[in-house]
């Protein structure tokens, strides 16, 4: 055959996600938008705060077309790079310099190239905490390394330390750590944090190895009732910090992030220049012109985190009144709930019966789980209840 057959693979079958989400949008057309129980795709429904639409209005209007539109760097704008390491600075305290960010299209294009920069064997492994981001999978397989799968303390969700330390050989070459957590919400404490850190630091010294921690922060931001969420430079120095403003600035579409290398890495400008090259390999020529001038103006720009918090509530607290079981998300906008038998997938299509769309998990690295997405309109998750208190009687039959 005259293509690849591990790209028609991930070409001719979506991820579970977006199969849900097409089957939602023929549902609709079928019944009704507002009878359908979409909580299947990770897409902001708070919009973007108002200084983002004026800021776009006021570049058009004032600033010259063709170098609005216009290439910039490839690693970035040189003031917008400044911008975002100054407020680096100011929140964190890391000391970071311009040339240690390189723009990027949105949190999957920063994985994926630290992961190209990183990786220089097929027997080189990363290892995830389940329950992960199943794009993961591909981003890992698609830089040449192996997937490993660390699996969760079954109540909290938070790493299991022993369980991580039992998987790290001299094969490792970096750690993918995703706090706040797709899919379930959990905020890494501090105390995990510290844990896991201190595990890499023996496992380098002991194999004689750099290790590295990639840390995907879309959802940094996302976080309800003061809950903190550690800056992994501040605990281990050879983090890089993958950021987007998909979720903070409810910009999913526009695909804008950056990569932050940590100051303290060993070796850091060499390993940035891998990552500029690792940029130029997959064919990301600059990150989108426009978009980087808008972050630069809107830096300090939020969403409106209590909308999803109402939704979290609303959820949490009839679903486990329901007999549901979850653990309380500190952040994000997914609640992670066990199904009401040991088959997701059998759960999932019950739930559509009753209209509800759900993402069961098994391809998350955790079995028996579907996660609820409820970046929704506050009408949908009020219309879903009596929905997911009818499956639940359901079963208790």
């Amino acid at each position: 055959m005259g293509y690849n057959q591990k790209m028609y693979g991930l070409g001719s079958k979506r991820s579970i996600i977006r199969e849900i989400f097409e089957y939602s949008k023929s549902r609709a057309a079928e019944i009704g938008a507002e009878n359908v129980y979409d909580f299947s795709l990770g897409n902001p429904s708070v919009p973007a705060p108002a200084d983002v639409n004026d800021t776009i209005r006021e570049l058009l209007d004032t600033e010259n077309s063709v170098l609005l539109h216009g290439y910039t760097s490839a690693q970035g704008d040189a003031n917008v790079r400044k911008v975002i390491a100054d407020n680096i600075n100011e929140r964190f305290g890391v000391g970071i310099s311009p040339n240690l960010i390189y723009m990027t299209c949105g949190a999957a294009a920063s994985l994926s190239i630290c992961l190209k920069a990183l990786v220089e064997s097929g027997d080189d492994e990363c290892i995830v905490f389940a329950p992960f981001f199943t794009e993961y999978r591909v981003f890992i397989e698609n830089a040449g390394a192996k997937i490993v799968i660390s699996t969760p303390a079954e109540k909290t969700l938070q790493i299991d330390l022993a369980d991580f330390e039992s998987r790290i050989n001299e094969n490792t070459k970096a750690v993918i750590v995703n706090s706040p957590n797709n899919p379930s919400g959990v905020v890494y404490t501090e105390e995990t944090i510290k844990g896991l850190c201190e595990i890499l630091r023996k496992k380098s010294h002991e194999y004689g190895k750099d290790i590295y921690l990639i840390a995907d922060e879309p959802y940094r931001e996302l976080v309800y009732s003061g809950v903190e969420v550690p800056y992994l430079m501040n605990y281990y120095d050879n983090t890089l910090v993958c950021y987007s403003y998909s979720k903070s600035l409810s910009l999913p579409g526009e695909r804008i992030g950056y990569i932050a290398v940590c100051p303290k890495m060993n070796d850091c400008e060499n390993i940035y220049l891998a990552v500029c090259g690792a940029g130029r390999s997959l064919g990301y020529v600059c990150a989108p012109s426009i978009f980087q001038h808008v972050i630069a103006r809107c830096i300090n720009a939020k969403v409106n985190v209590e909308a999803y918090k109402e939704n979290r509530d609303l959820l949490y607290d009839n679903l486990t009144a329901y007999g549901y079981e979850c653990v309380k998300p500190d952040g994000a906008f997914y609640l992670f709930v066990k199904a009401l038998e040991e088959d997701a997938y059998k759960f999932y299509e019950r739930a559509k019966a009753h209209e509800i769309l759900v993402v069961p998990c098994d391809d998350f690295g955790v079995k028996g789980y579907v996660r609820v997405a409820y970046c929704t309109d506050k009408s949908k998750v009020l219309g879903a209840l009596p929905a997911f208190e009818a499956l639940a009687k359901e079963y208790n039959k």
